[in-house]
């Protein structure tokens, strides 16, 4: 630990939100529709999916239709990849003549990356085929992140309407998030991979000939393409198993750092946009700071603790001075620290470390970034979204404080929208501790833990936190490829996205069809530093309504591992 490491941090941090800034004007153009330095090129393109698809440019969208779009559109996408990953044997581009998935393998990563989450219950490499990672897995990458960042727009476009219903029209969002946002940005980031040593071809694989002698059969895929939509998309799920611990994914510091700032770049961007849609650019900037002083928080907590030597080598007398075990020795402690709380405080985008193997504050910050909801700076207009719910949250408990009623961006805060809001953030505890607590009794669970005792309690509960966060990460020690696993975090994927956007939208179509009233005296700032504590406190407490209580599912696992051995006896 250094003044290098954290000014390391600190640089990361800062560049990340720096470029934010003018890719969030970029897109609060692309989400109201004007014209951008794109449109000579993509505006035929644009009007050409629209003549096939019979989307009318002028037709709105209530917010019951908007998220049934989200929702047909979400089913439809499921069944296509579903079918894909089950039957990749009968399609082309299969060199290396992987067979199908398995019917509850195919259900998980079908619905793990509709989701946004992609998590991987397998070894890519050696599972899936070229045509499903291109066709499957990278075209999902985009369209996934264009969904979520499609609900960020209609929650934005809520809090500019002056009683009506009209929140945008979803197809529309859908299209130009992706030809104008996704499209062209992942494309300069791919050839830019490619220019800095990731391989791109549709070559099975090479033999090297090993200096012994020996041969070594190397897998390759297109790696660069999806490389740069996983990481810009907040994806994850990478070609190979390491993700981008690989040095095909992430060959050099410079790869490393472009790609820990890709990953969280459009997140804050999100919130940038959102400002100037609502034209609120102080109230956006103050969740962009609660936003950075998480991650800034989190990534210093984990780089102090990962650079003092682990307790038991201390005790045994041999101290190794640093934690690197499982770590990216290739880029150093301070560049797995920000990665750690980058990719727990977003959706996964790819580690580039193995989070089992982090000390027990670590990987208690790890799981507390994803527990808080995805949302510092979180997925891709997930991220903005759930901020937003948390301060309608906290500008009602402001409210109540005084006496008035509470006020967000102009509209009234009353109790429908906080019923909405606390459906929405319920979901999360409800979701991780009760299938965290049943698994952690059922023997059918148990079979796929690598560790029995108390750490094995920690990867359940990481597993469910990561699979409803929508975030992807693991702790590595579960053997989550089994029907019990792959079904019910399939379920708890659907959950943490559907379960929390469909409420978020009922709360836009509420604030849509109120009127907008301009600020007064007694109106609650919400872009200043009392704002910014109120929030994080508030963020605090809806983290740890799962965080705290699952630290009494050890006792509770215990007790009923004790009336287990006794019943069998």
């Amino acid at each position: 630990m250094n003044g290098q490491g954290w000014a390391e941090i600190v640089l990361t941090i800062v560049l990340t939100v720096g470029l934010a800034w003018p890719l969030g004007i970029y897109m609060a153009r692309v989400w109201q529709g004007e014209r951008t330095w794109l449109d000579p090129v993509l505006r035929p393109i644009e009007a050409l999916v629209y003549a096939a698809c019979g989307v009318k440019r002028d037709k709105g969208q209530n917010w019951v239709a908007y998220a049934m779009s989200v929702l047909a559109f979400s089913i439809a996408s499921f069944l296509v990849l579903y079918l894909i990953l089950r039957f990749q044997n009968l399609l082309p581009l299969n060199p290396q003549g992987f067979p199908g998935l398995s019917p509850d393998l195919s259900f998980n990563t079908a619905i793990s990356f509709v989701t946004n989450t992609n998590w991987q219950s397998y070894t890519p490499e050696q599972v899936v085929s070229t045509f499903s990672q291109m066709a499957g897995l990278t075209s999902h990458n985009f369209l996934s992140a264009a969904a979520g960042i499609a609900v960020a727009a209609a929650l934005a476009r809520a809090f500019v309407a002056n009683r009506s219903e009209d929140l945008g029209n979803f197809w529309i969002d859908l299209t130009r998030i992706s030809l104008y946002v996704l499209l062209p940005f992942s494309l300069i980031l791919a050839l830019a991979y490619v220019a800095l040593g990731e391989p791109q071809t549709l070559i099975a694989h090479v033999t090297a000939h090993t200096v012994e002698g020996g041969k070594q059969v190397i897998a390759l895929f297109p790696t660069a393409s999806q490389e740069a939509i996983k990481q810009f998309g907040t994806n994850g799920g990478g070609i190979f198993n390491a993700n981008s611990a690989h040095p095909f994914e992430n060959p050099n510091p410079i790869t490393d750092l472009i790609e820990i700032v890709s990953m969280n770049v459009l997140g804050y961007a999100c919130v940038v946009a959102f400002g100037r849609v609502v034209v609120a650019k102080p109230d956006a900037r103050a969740l962009v700071i609660v936003m950075g002083l998480f991650v800034l928080a989190a990534s210093s907590i984990v780089y102090a603790t990962e650079t003092r030597p682990a307790p038991a080598l201390v005790a045994a007398h041999a101290d190794a001075g640093v934690n690197m075990e499982g770590k990216e020795v290739r880029f150093g402690a301070p560049s797995t620290a920000i990665w750690v709380a980058a990719t727990t405080g977003a959706s996964d985008g790819g580690v580039n470390a193995t989070h089992d193997s982090l000390m027990p504050l670590g990987g208690g910050i790890a799981m507390f970034m994803i527990q808080l909801g995805e949302i510092v700076p979180g997925g891709v207009g997930s991220g903005l979204y759930g901020m937003v719910v948390l301060a309608l949250i906290a500008v009602f408990v402001a409210g109540l404080m005084v006496g008035r009623t509470p006020e967000y961006l102009g509209k009234k805060v009353e109790s429908r929208e906080i019923k909405y809001a606390m459906l929405a953030v319920l979901i999360l505890p409800l979701a991780i501790l009760g299938f965290s607590g049943v698994a952690a009794v059922l023997p059918v669970a148990l079979k796929g833990l690598a560790n029995p005792g108390p750490h094995g309690l920690s990867e359940i509960l990481y597993a469910y936190s990561s699979a409803t966060g929508n975030n992807g990460s693991a702790f590595a020690g579960l053997s989550a490829n089994t029907p019990w696993w792959n079904t019910t975090l399939g379920i708890d994927m659907l959950l943490g996205r559907f379960a929390y956007a469909i409420p978020v939208l009922a709360i836009a179509g509420s604030m849509a069809a109120k009127p907008k009233l301009s600020a007064t005296a007694g109106t609650f700032p919400t872009d200043g530093p009392l704002f910014v504590g109120l929030l994080i406190g508030v963020i605090l407490i809806m983290g740890g309504l799962q965080f705290f209580p699952a630290l009494a599912l050890g006792p509770i696992v215990e007790h009923f591992q004790v009336l287990h051995a006794v019943a069998a006896r």
